[in-house]
């Protein structure tokens, strides 16, 4: 600890280590938010598909995640093998991420290479374009399908879109020449999205209840700090007893869950509420098809077991914005809460506030412009209480529709 304090007492400030006109060669670690800028570093960092490469430093690392002191030593000892010496024209820096714990020598190799490419590439753009320029970019969403999810048991990766198919070829027989020959142009007339089910997928991917084949369902809510899984029964009887139905729900809603948490790409905390179990052996047999369903995730996921409440905790890292974030804005009508006041509420808040300006103004009339639902509200069933109103300030109030205006808008005019 004394001589890392004495290192940092003597190192120099920032400004004798960089100077205006300098030019270097940044990574944006975290872009610009509102009023700040961008994060950037001079410690280069590319990720790939198993691993990070470190291409200024010469330490191999291994995620904390990654099984016991024993694999991970191992592991460490495989990648000092396949990274080589310097002078063999090895050397770099690793980190193995998650995804590499099962990793075959011969997939840690062509990650080894792509990267190694990568930064080839960036240090060649960086000594041929002008300050300020892009030397290199995270991959486009088809070249990260190539990259991450191409493995030896993909028979094909189908794309309707010429344009796309040929940079890809060009991605692929520079980076993945393995993966290249499962590329297909496809030219049906019919678009691809209807001939596999995509926008059916993406429109149970967004919603909220998400039905089950045996008639039950879950509901999915998604807050700042976890998500929640309902499930539920719903039409379902079970052939024999009420146990029965309850366990078969249970099951089917175990697989799936865990395909909706990867299209629906949910990360942090998630607390999945299976509908309540009697006997132990249901509750341990839901658990491990639970378990056996997330195996198939390439997202690291834990699973805690039920809880003294009966619920499942989980964690699931989060890699991105999930799917809902990426393809979803929240409602201008309510702000994202899922519920807006009923027109009654809104008839109630306008009287109040057509007291408070009566008190602070005194003008010859009021003019309450508001949803047609509201309007018609105040016409009918509170019809004597705006009377009375009315009386009580001594002036007219008059309504007037604007269809246009969500149900908790209104304006009073005063005139």
């Amino acid at each position: 600890m004394a001589t890392a304090a004495a290192a940092a007492t003597t190192m120099a400030p920032i400004e004798r280590q960089v100077f205006e006109g300098q030019t270097l060669t940044v990574q944006v670690i975290k872009d610009a938010i509102g009023t700040k800028g961008a994060r950037l570093s001079t410690q280069v960092s590319i990720a790939g598909r198993m691993l990070v490469f470190l291409p200024q430093d010469n330490h191999i690392g291994i995620s904390q995640k990654i099984g016991s002191p024993e694999l991970r030593e191992q592991l460490r000892t495989r990648m000092q093998t396949l990274v080589g010496k310097p002078e063999d024209g090895g050397g770099g820096g690793f980190i193995l991420r998650t995804n590499a714990e099962e990793a075959s020598d011969a997939e840690l190799a062509d990650d080894i290479a792509y990267l190694r490419k990568a930064w080839a590439t960036i240090r060649e753009r960086s000594h041929t374009l002008p300050a300020g320029s892009l030397l290199h970019q995270d991959l486009s969403l088809a070249e990260r399908v190539l990259r991450d999810l191409s493995t030896e048991a993909t028979q094909a990766i189908r794309i309707d879109s010429k344009m796309q198919f040929d940079a890809l070829h060009v991605f692929g027989n520079t980076y993945m020449p393995g993966a290249v020959n499962k590329l297909e142009h496809y030219k049906g007339e019919r678009p691809i999205f209807d001939l596999f089910g995509i926008e059916e997928e993406i429109a149970r991917a967004l919603a909220r209840r998400v039905d089950l084949k045996s008639g039950g369902y879950l509901i999915f809510d998604q807050t700042e700090a976890l998500t929640t899984v309902d499930v539920n029964t719903g039409g379902f009887v079970g052939a024999r007893n009420f146990d029965d139905t309850i366990f078969k729900t249970n099951l089917e809603a175990a697989g799936a869950i865990a395909r909706q948490l990867r299209l629906r790409n949910l990360g942090g905390i998630i607390i999945v509420d299976f509908i309540d179990m009697a006997r132990d052996e249901h509750q341990q047999a839901v658990l491990a098809e639970f378990r056996k369903q997330l195996a198939r995730d390439r997202t690291r996921t834990t699973v805690s077991g039920f809880t003294q409440l009966g619920l499942v905790e989980m964690t699931r890292k989060r890699t991105r914005e999930s799917l809902a974030h990426m393809l979803c804005e929240p409602c201008p009508t309510c702000q994202g809460r899922g519920q807006v006041k009923t027109a009654r509420s809104v008839c109630y808040d306008i009287l109040r506030e057509i007291l408070r300006e009566a008190r602070q103004f005194d003008p010859k009339e009021f003019r309450v412009v508001a949803n047609a639902a509201v309007v018609e509200m105040l016409l009918d069933e509170e019809s004597v209480h705006l009377a009375g109103l009315s009386e009580f300030v001594g002036k007219p109030i008059s309504l007037s529709a604007e269809p246009t205006m969500n149900p908790e808008q209104y304006d009073i005019v005063l005139l």
